[in-house]
């Protein structure tokens, strides 16, 4: 048999034994001696696509397991710590050539720039391979609800990188919440320190020559092609539209998942961005997003009536509440959240860490409902990989799903990506009204333009100010459906 066959025999025999399996996708394996890699009941085999920054750190969470594969179009990002703490595993640079290369890999984990996400980890499930995805989940909305459907079809075990949703703050949230003790919730600020990296920049005039090591047409991707400089990789393509999401994507997933959790929120109804200025390439240097969200169901304990979301960014900060002693922080130094019931108010730092009612001298005398979520043991030193690769090895039918899989974190990043979205069409100064399950907003009309800044410069001649700057409009409604749904570059496959 072919290597090809090999492996689709492997995994139809796995599938048609699930039951006799006791809950694991795969068997022992002495079981299927033979087959070419350890059974993924002993050690699951790993891929990494993107290993030079975050995705190194997450696969140490996950070398209890085989990594083989990595994958990364910047060698010498990536030489740094991968490349040389698994030197065994071969390296590529083009994940498509890793997937047909390779048919003994059954977990990826994917780090790459925001744009790149979605692709490989379709590819990857289409294959039946369980996937691991860094946070912001994608670059647009209808990537994030391709994906969920996806995982959905193929019954993999996936996982969004946001740590904080394992961990004990946003359990500890949640039950506060659900059993009352602030009462009904209509408001919710959050906030973070980000962005921390360069943005509201124009792109460069000059072209630089692309280093030896970094395969430049790969980290384009699905992109529209431009020539290349080192402003924008590694780390500082995160601030560029084409590869980014700004402060949002970065931190968003971290900071509003309690809020997305707890209030159990589904689509916005609404949502309006502001900004300081914006360019047509750039994400700008703060932001204010507000989201409206229609009433939920309600619970036993706490009914679930409308609620206002508001995120700042880049030094913005919502009002201090008037529980807080004179220099006590708010949040910590990356950001939190607060949410105002109609009995109390509690607040967080980013990741849901160390949740508290306000004001702070009340959990003295607090006495925490009982416990209904499940703990996941050391979720911010590695954890949350752990919980995936548990999962990994878990057949469909008896999984125990990860806390931030697809069906969870593919819609709360459907709301984070929508406040990138109200910032890029804020020049309509209106409120955008969201359809969320056709993804598209009802009160923007083919005739509506926006009115981007494309150049601005500032000169001092003679002795008086001179300020330059250049406006480009826009079509509204077809930028809106480029934004939601990403037109890819010829040869790369259209999502």
């Amino acid at each position: 048999m072919t290597a090809k066959q090999t492996t689709i025999s492997r995994r139809h025999f796995l599938g048609s034994t699930a039951s006799v399996a006791a809950g694991l996708s795969i068997l022992p394996s002495s079981v299927i001696a033979g087959l070419g890699h350890k059974a993924p009941s002993d050690k699951l085999n790993i891929a990494g696509i993107g290993v030079g920054g975050m995705g190194y750190r997450n696969l140490k969470n996950m070398e209890t397991e085989n990594i083989v594969a990595l994958c990364d179009v910047d060698w010498k990002y990536a030489n740094r710590n991968s490349f040389r703490e698994w030197p065994t595993a071969p390296q590529y640079k083009d994940y498509r050539e890793m997937f047909d290369k390779q048919n003994d890999i059954d977990a990826v984990m994917i780090a790459t720039p925001d744009h790149s996400h979605a692709l490989p980890a379709l590819i990857a499930m289409r294959k039946g391979i369980h996937v691991y995805v860094q946070k912001p989940l994608t670059h647009s909305v209808y990537e994030s609800r391709v994906l969920t459907e996806t995982a959905r079809r193929y019954g993999v075990a996936t996982q969004m990188g946001n740590q904080g949703n394992s961990n004990e703050g946003i359990r500890q949230i949640c039950e506060w919440i659900w059993a009352g003790k602030i009462g009904d919730i209509t408001r919710v600020d959050a906030w973070t320190n980000r962005p921390i990296w360069p943005q509201g920049l124009e792109r460069p005039e000059k072209d630089m020559r692309i280093p030896k090591t970094l395969d430049w047409d790969l980290f384009i991707g699905p992109a529209a092609y431009r020539p290349y400089n080192e402003i924008y990789t590694p780390w500082n393509w995160r601030g560029w539209w084409d590869f980014g999401t700004g402060a949002l994507g970065d931190m968003a997933c971290h900071i509003l998942d309690p809020v997305f959790k707890a209030l159990k929120l589904e689509y916005p109804s609404s949502v309006q961005g502001s900004s300081t200025p914006a360019n047509t390439e750039s994400c700008p240097n703060a932001e204010m997003v507000v989201y409206e969200f229609p009433a939920r169901d309600n619970l036993p304990k706490v009914a679930m009536p409308p609620v206002t979301v508001t995120w700042y960014d880049g030094g913005l900060m919502p009002p201090r509440p008037d529980e807080l002693m004179e220099g006590e922080p708010m949040g910590n130094e990356s950001g939190g959240c607060i949410f105002y019931g109609t009995k109390g108010k509690i607040m967080c730092g980013a990741s849901s860490a160390n949740p508290t009612l306000l004001p702070t001298r009340e959990m003295a005398h607090f006495e925490e409902p009982a416990k209904s979520i499940r703990r996941i043991p050391n979720a911010m030193d590695g954890g949350h990989e752990q919980d995936w690769i548990r999962a990994c090895k878990e057949t469909p039918q008896n999984r125990v799903k990860p806390s931030s899989d697809f069906d969870y974190s593919g819609p709360l990043n459907e709301m984070v990506v929508m406040g990138v979205l109200a910032v890029r069409l804020q020049s309509l100064q209106r409120k955008l009204l969201w359809d969320g399950p056709n993804m598209r907003f009802t009160n923007i009309g083919q005739n509506d333009q926006l009115r981007v800044l494309a150049k601005d410069s500032f000169e001092v001649v003679n002795g008086d100010p001179r300020f330059n700057k250049d406006f480009v409009t826009l079509p509204a409604k077809q930028m809106a459906d480029e934004w939601i749904r990403h037109n890819y570059r010829q040869g790369w496959e259209q999502i």
